[in-house]
């Protein structure tokens, strides 16, 4: 048997601010925005050249998903994001004005460091220790 995940949800005030963060902000290639009919989208996006699971973010609908916004994972860094360059993203980020929340350090798993995203979500920048020279 052969199974993957293919797309995590992740909940955002509205499709637009979703789409210029995680496209505009952070590189992540728009892989669809198909309208579903009364105000509804199917919204994909992922990193680009990572082939691995994309977000599907997801408008909130309610008072429940809109106080879930920025808290999915309990406060805990719930999403990681992977690159072979720890230092040249880290930059670009910071001069694209992602909030990092600490200064980057270094783990025997890898170099790492958390940002915020503009809806609270934490994230692990996160270099592999493999991936380094």
């Amino acid at each position: 048997m052969t199974q993957s995940i293919t797309l995590i949800t992740l909940v955002v005030p509205n499709y637009d601010a979703g789409i210029a963060f995680y496209r505009d902000v952070l590189g992540f290639g728009l892989l669809e925005d198909s309208d579903l009919g009364d105000g509804k989208r199917w919204v994909r996006v992922a990193p680009k050249g990572g082939g691995g699971v994309a977000l599907l973010l997801a408008k909130a609908d309610g008072p429940s998903q809109t106080a879930a916004i920025g808290n999915q994972t309990g406060g805990r860094v719930g999403f990681f994001l992977e690159t072979d360059d720890f230092a040249r993203d880290h930059e670009a980020f910071r001069r694209k004005g992602v909030v990092f929340t600490e200064v980057p350090r270094r783990e025997a798993y890898g170099t790492v460091c958390v940002f915020r995203d503009p809806f609270g979500n934490l994230w692990d920048l996160i270099e592999p220790a493999s991936t380094r020279v």
